[in-house]
């Protein structure tokens, strides 16, 4: 079963709308003692002001803790939080959404729990802004949530596992929100936390994490409440990345929208691109930064959502700039050596494209003259007839009927995209009698 709903302050829901009349913050009112600043939009007088919405900003996906070729982010990642924390200031939310996936694996390193804690820290206790985070696929429920008790009642709420969905409160002028928690739970530990044997597959799971969160918000919650949803999953629909683990071996893990339409906005993670899906209120604010070179057209950003008092949430971002980006360079080797243009960094984190048509002798060693961070080289010479198999030389061949040298020669035409010329053929024929030579002698 989910625990009794509390509120962003740390109280119980019992006696909401006593403290809604007696303790009237700015144009937002929390339930018990908030750890909001009173000075939070109090510059016009509350029976002054328009009716104006309830503010969130939705963060996802930070993976603290990331190794990209072999190469730490932490520094890049607290580059990318300062800029958060920026934007958390100048904003002033009524609340954080982190939706999952904090960490980049269950046992994070030293230096990523260091930048959370001190992330957060300056978020909750130095902004005085309430946070909700909860687990995603990516992160250890019970780790991340060690000492939750203790810091709920500072302002940060963090929900690890299902049973420990206790949804949030907290009310403006027009009534009460819901901030409820959805965190990312495989099947088994659905059916075994929540007694749900109907729980078969991540989708009945979501089934019966939403009806359960709903369950607990049902005792204080009013018919025509708000209600918002921090959750962690992929939702049929959502364009992937590279660099998301799959959630489910030989199956998609996927969950149907339909789940999610008891709620104003769903604050989504797990996808790393942006994206708001078609025709609803789900959206992933994606990752924090690029963590493959299939992203290196996203715009990573912050996702500021504003929900009035109809329950109409409104959406606009806020870019994030990486200090080092993550990104393609394509060309002959030579062209590629002669930098980037002017403006552009040559500390970015790079893939090199290659047109050459023949290899390149050291050729990591010699862009890193340029680039210092080349993570990768693609050779893209003799990829014009695409990259179907089919098309491939000597694809669906029994290589067990082809002599030594027809296979080289397909294979020759295959890596560089043109057939061998008659004196490399006799090249390789005179190499091939050489060691047919020396195997013979070894027998003999």
């Amino acid at each position: 079963m989910c625990p009794m709903p509390a509120t962003l302050g740390g109280s119980t829901a019992h006696g909401w709308q006593k403290a809604v009349k007696e303790k009237p913050r700015g144009r937002i009112h929390f339930w018990g003692e908030s750890s909001c600043r009173a000075s939070n939009r109090k510059s016009i007088a509350f029976a002054q002001r328009e009716a104006v919405c309830i503010k969130l900003i939705h963060t996802s996906d930070w993976h603290l803790g990331r190794i990209f070729y072999k190469t730490h982010l932490t520094e890049d990642q607290a580059h990318a939080l300062d800029q958060f924390i920026a934007i958390v200031r100048d904003e002033r939310p009524d609340a954080v959404l982190i939706a999952g996936d904090v960490y980049d694996r269950s046992t994070p390193p030293v230096e990523a729990v260091e930048l959370l804690d001190d992330t957060l820290s300056r978020i909750v206790l130095g902004l005085g802004i309430p946070t909700i985070m909860i687990a995603g696929n990516h992160d250890s429920p019970e780790r991340l949530g060690f000492g939750s008790s203790l810091m709920q009642s500072k302002g940060l709420h963090i929900m690890g596992s299902p049973e420990s969905c206790s949804p949030v409160g907290m009310a403006d002028e027009f009534g009460p929100v819901w901030l409820v928690p959805l965190p990312y739970a495989e099947p088994a530990v659905v059916r075994d936390r929540l007694g749900a044997g109907e729980a078969k597959d991540h989708d009945t799971a979501m089934a019966v994490q939403v009806k359960a969160v709903l369950q607990a918000a049902a005792g204080a919650a009013r018919h025509g409440d708000r209600v918002v949803a921090v959750a962690h999953a992929y939702v049929a629909g959502g364009q992937q990345s590279e660099s998301e683990r799959p959630l489910t071996l030989g199956g998609t893990g996927a969950v149907d929208i339909g789940h999610f339409a008891p709620f104003s906005y769903v604050a989504m993670g797990h996808l790393h691109r942006p994206q708001t899906l078609a025709g609803s209120r789900v959206r992933y604010s994606g990752s924090l930064m690029k963590y493959s070179f299939d992203e290196t057209d996203h715009a990573k950003s912050v996702t500021v959502v504003d929900i009035d008092g109809a329950g109409e949430a409104t959406v606009r971002t806020v870019l994030l700039r990486p200090k080092r980006d993550v990104r393609k360079v394509s060309g002959a080797f030579e062209e590629v050596m002669r930098g980037p243009a002017p403006g552009v960094s040559r500390d970015d984190y790079i893939m090199a494209c290659l047109s050459d048509p023949d290899p390149v002798w050291d050729c990591m060693s010699r862009l890193r003259e340029v680039y210092p961070n080349v993570m990768q080289v693609e050779w893209s010479a003799g990829m014009a007839g695409g990259g179907d198999v089919a098309h491939l030389a000597g694809a669906g061949v029994d290589h067990r009927n082809r002599t030594e040298l027809e296979l080289f020669c397909e294979f020759y035409e295959q890596v560089t995209g043109e057939p061998m010329g008659e004196d490399e053929v006799a090249a390789v024929v005179a190499m091939l009698e050489q060691v047919k030579a020396g195997r013979e002698a070894a027998a003999s």
